[in-house]
């Protein structure tokens, strides 16, 4: 059999199981074997769908239902090794399975994995398996610049967090990791020498949206759950960032509130960076230029 080529068209076309990358890129989740990891982005993308269903526990936890079977079918693979796999990510604490009885199936519960928790890197005495690492994302990490992460302009004026955000230093420290490499920082003020400051405070407002405590944040003049604009701001990668500057920069119109401004970018990259581009390829097209 031979498979065709993908076209411009066909490239986002697909549904995709979402692997988190810092489970192949981070140090930390090396031992971890791939079928597991692959595994937990089975378990990952049922969470949303409980999340709709109403599958929340009485402490806001939400829960999924994946029966052994439906994992044998899914990974094709036999009893055993499923059985295996689900261990697996129980030892790393990645998962908590609660049995609710004979004949009925396991709640289980997808731990976060970007979170630290000291299950999670003391899982007993000895020191024979991988998640008794003292950071889940190598915290201890040379950057470029984190002087902004302890900025002590953060304060109750910054529309976007709060007091108690800045308190969670741990919680933040782990998202400012993750987002540094998420977003290939590094890469992009490599990319762009001129645009650093503006870089930074791209960055910063990310790290500051998905760290927040607040209930709503105000995006284009409507006031979204905080939890669906932590999701669509996790989403993001070094591509909308690029696109977002772009934007930016090739804006005439004068913007009077540059942090809305931003927002509202960040929050439609993912929806609108295909249109945006394919729009200027057919410019590019039309004039010659390509």
């Amino acid at each position: 059999m031979t498979f065709d080529y993908f076209t411009k068209e066909q490239s986002d076309m697909f549904a995709f199981y979402r692997v988190p990358k810092v489970l192949i890129t981070s140090d930390f989740f090396e031992e971890l074997s791939t079928n597991a990891k692959l595994l937990y982005g089975l378990l990952l993308d049922r969470v949303s769908l409980s999340s709709n269903n109403g599958w929340v526990d009485e402490q806001g936890h939400v829960y999924i239902i994946y029966t052994l079977g439906s994992i044998q079918r899914d990974m094709h693979c036999g009893d055993k090794k499923a059985t295996r796999l689900l261990a697996e990510l129980e030892k790393w604490n990645l998962i908590e399975r609660i049995r609710q009885g004979q004949g009925k199936p396991s709640i289980i519960y997808v731990k976060n994995f970007l979170l630290p928790s000291e299950q999670r890197f003391q899982t007993g005495q000895n020191n024979d398996s991988g998640p008794v690492k003292t950071t889940i994302l190598d915290s201890s990490k040379q950057r470029c610049n984190k002087n902004n992460k302890n900025n002590t302009e953060i304060n109750n004026n910054n529309p976007i967090i709060s007091e108690s955000d800045v308190d969670n230093s741990d919680e933040r420290d782990a998202y400012y990791d993750y987002l540094y490499d998420q977003l290939q920082m590094r890469y992009l003020y490599q990319q762009h020498p001129h645009e650093h400051e503006m870089l930074t405070e791209i960055f910063d407002l990310i790290l500051d949206t998905v760290c927040s405590n607040r209930k709503t944040i105000r995006i284009a003049g409507d006031d979204k759950n905080i939890n669906v604009v932590k999701s669509q701001f996790m989403k993001l990668d070094y591509s909308h960032i690029d696109y977002v500057l772009s934007c930016l920069n090739e804006n005439v119109t004068d913007v009077r509130n540059i942090k809305q401004y931003l927002l509202a970018s960040l929050y439609n990259a993912p929806l609108t960076i295909s249109n945006y581009y394919q729009a200027r390829y057919k410019y590019d097209h039309a004039n010659g230029l390509v």
